[in-house]
Formats: structure tokens, sequence, C-alpha cells
């Protein structure tokens, strides 16, 4: 199975792509939002092209295991793109993935180029390394369940 992981935001959609025989998630390159429906054109020729069985997206969880304000918009994210694109939908908790994200960058870049990119989100870097974080997440739970 190919596997799409996905960092939700409003501005930036991180991205990622793994599979279940490597069990090996890798960054793509992040979705700069404009408008949703470019969003699901997007995602829908990325589906196709990499052949995708199942997309993971994040999913906010509050460190107190409540539902917040971003949750929700996930939520409604979700539910626009099941009725858009026809391939399963699974939440993935994403609690400190952007942290761990930008701590990876930070580790194998400068810190000078790194902290400027950390604070100039713009690039969706740091949104697809967390895509990539939630989908490894994904896979190493779906391998053990294998085993």
């Amino acid at each position: 199975m190919n596997f799409i992981g996905i960092d939700y935001g409003e501005k930036r959609i991180g991205l990622s792509f793994g599979d279940d025989e490597l069990r090996i998630a890798v960054p793509l390159k992040p979705i700069l939002y404009t408008d949703e429906m470019n969003v699901f054109s997007i995602l829908e020729d990325l589906i196709v092209k990499r052949k995708i069985d199942r997309i993971i997206i994040g999913y906010p969880v509050n460190m107190d295991d409540s539902i917040g304000f971003k949750a929700k918009e996930v939520d409604g994210f979700m539910a626009r793109l099941k009725k858009i694109i026809d391939v399963p939908v699974e939440r993935a908790d994403e609690r400190l993935t952007t942290v761990q994200a930008q701590e990876d960058l930070v580790s194998i870049g400068s810190k000078k180029s790194i902290k400027s990119l950390v604070k100039n989100r713009r690039s969706g870097a740091i949104d697809s390394t967390a895509a990539a974080i939630i989908l490894q997440d994904y896979l190493n739970l779906l391998g053990s369940r294998k085993l």
C-alpha cells in the first residue's frame, strides 16, 4: 500500500509519501494554500501519480487529550476531502510533530540558515517534515501490528 501523510494548515499543507513495504516516510513538496479546490486538485493528481491507497492526516490533539479548535478545522477539511477524493482517510496523533520537525531541520543544517527557515515558515519545509514524522509514526505502528 502507498500512503500520503498530511500536516494540514490554513496557509501550508505539508505532504509526505511512504509505503508499507519499505516503511519509510519522505517529505514531499508542500502545497502553499491558495484556495481549497486547488488543494484538492493537487492532492488528486498526487494520488493518481503515486497510486495512493490511504491518506494519513495529522490530528492536533491537545496535550491533555482534549480536542481543540485546530482539530475541528482538520475534521472539516477531512469531511470535504472525503467528498472529493475516493481514498480512505485516517487521523494520526500529531502532537509535537512541528517541534520535532524544527529540531530535525536544525540538526541537519546550519543553525543560522535553519533558524531563518523556522522564523520564515513560508517555504513549507517544516510542514512537510512534520507530515513525514506523522506518516513515519503511522508506518511504524502499522509495521508493529504485522509482526
